[in-house]
């Protein structure tokens, strides 16, 4: 298989299992505009879709997606060894490595995502309500995942990157 092949597959896995999971490129635009809207009066969504576009084409994002949505799957299923298993089940505030796996993904746009993250990942608007919901299913990394995304793009916006890779 080409790079170019495997390198779109990856992409389009990432973008498959957001959705199989429930979160929508929409889900993840009202976030950032959530985040940027009294910065930039005149934003839209389109606008707030392509930064996040621009964002989930990153392949370090799309390795941290399928990552983190890989391990809230296996816990899901009970498919993980103690202690780790309960850990990830809790969404233990001290565990921090669903929050590591997201800042790779903030960390790409510099460090304005971090203001930003921490932020939305206190609040919890939108998507991230939903993901937090235990009975909606064990999604300990997803919602900081999805989190960093809106942040990641939200930073993107800020530098001014519209139109830049």
């Amino acid at each position: 298989m080409s790079k170019e092949k495997e390198m779109d597959i990856v992409e389009k896995t990432a973008r498959g299992w957001l959705s199989d999971r429930g979160v929508k490129i929409d889900d993840i635009a009202d976030l950032v505009y959530f985040l940027q809207v009294r910065y930039y009066p005149d934003l839209t969504m389109d606008i707030c879709k392509h930064n996040i576009n621009r964002v989930l084409a990153k392949r370090e994002v799309q390795n941290a997606i399928l990552t983190g949505i890989q391990l809230d799957k296996l816990a899901e299923k009970g498919l993980l060894e103690e202690p780790i298993q309960g850990i990830i089940d809790r969404d233990e505030g001290l565990y921090g490595v669903d929050e590591i796996v997201a800042l790779s993904i903030v960390n790409v746009y510099g460090s304005i995502g971090f203001t930003n993250y921490g932020y939305i990942d206190k609040e919890k608007p939108g998507i991230l309500k939903f993901l937090n919901d235990k009975s909606n299913g064990c999604h300990t990394f997803l919602d900081d995942i999805v989190g960093a995304i809106a942040a990641a793009a939200s930073s993107r916006l800020a530098h001014g990157a519209e139109s830049v890779e």
